[in-house]
């Protein structure tokens, strides 16, 4: 089995962002990676997004809304629970929250998780309109709340996420982690290009898991991130692809040929996330 922990389909919404309203753009962005592009992200096509899901052995994705500003797009929690109808049992939902809007934020967390089908909470602050760093005091309301209800956190800090790189600074995420030591914080894009850092913050706490996703092909600091999975954060380090730009075949195949321990893969394929999203499936 294989859960890919950040994949956004050509599907309702994810057809206004920059992913595909400019697929040029994500070709180039999956050949600074060593890919090209999947026939599914250059023809738009769900259908065809399923077939490859298929072809890869990839059973589920996990799909998050997004609140961005207006270059990236953004992606409404309607259209995750809609999308989730649309091809059941293919897709794990997540929240996309704008935490500068607290009363917003914590009232579609009620409605899409806590009374809803969603499995999680996403927040990318350092994309918002009004860049926030994620210690923003004026989020620490969405972490409490999810904290709370034993809601995992799907903090995107790393890559491009936000005007520089300081955005992605692996002490916030261990200030947030020391603060909040019973919320389960994903850190996606793997808090790259802080590589050595972010691994050094998940150890040090226990309620951090780190998903790389595409910084993960053929980027720079791979190796340490291997290393971490087999050793220190098996137990807490996921995989993704962040489709459109990793194409999921060729993104499994790369996977599974790096140098990982053969019983640390099911843990990094699916077993740490169905623990870390709490998830009704089998372990075995």
């Amino acid at each position: 089995m294989i859960i890919d922990f950040r994949l956004r389909p050509p599907a309702r919404g994810f057809l206004n962002l920059s992913l595909f309203r400019d697929v040029q753009r994500s070709a180039r962005m999956s050949r600074c990676f060593g890919m090209e592009q999947a026939p599914s992200t250059t023809q738009r096509s769900p259908e065809l997004l399923l077939q490859e899901m298929d072809a890869a052995g990839i059973d589920c994705g996990v799909v998050p809304g997004r609140r961005a500003h207006a270059f990236l797009g953004n992606v409404s929690n309607e259209d995750i629970c809609a999308i989730l109808q649309d091809y059941p049992n293919r897709f794990i939902g997540v929240a996309g929250i704008d935490p500068s809007d607290k009363y917003k934020a914590v009232d579609e967390i009620d409605r899409f998780v806590v009374n809803g089908p969603l499995k999680g909470v996403g927040i990318e602050p350092g994309l918002l309109p009004v860049p926030m760093y994620p210690n923003d005091r004026r989020i620490y309301p969405i972490y409490e709340k999810c904290e709370a209800e034993g809601i995992p956190l799907l903090l995107m800090a790393g890559g491009g996420n936000g005007p520089d790189a300081g955005y992605s600074a692996p002490m916030i995420i261990d200030q947030i982690a020391a603060d909040f030591p019973k919320l389960t914080i994903i850190n996606t894009h793997g808090g790259y290009p802080w590589v050595t850092e972010i691994l050094f913050v998940a150890y040090r706490r226990p309620n951090v898991y780190i998903c790389p996703d595409m910084y993960l092909f053929n980027q720079p600091g791979w190796q340490d991130y291997v290393t971490a999975a087999n050793f220190a954060l098996q137990d807490r380090f996921l995989f993704g692809t962040a489709y459109p730009f990793i194409p999921l075949e060729a993104g499994v195949e790369h996977f599974k040929k790096l140098p990982f321990k053969p019983e640390v893969l099911p843990k990094v394929l699916y077993q740490n996330a169905v623990r870390a999203l709490k998830l009704d499936i089998p372990l075995d």
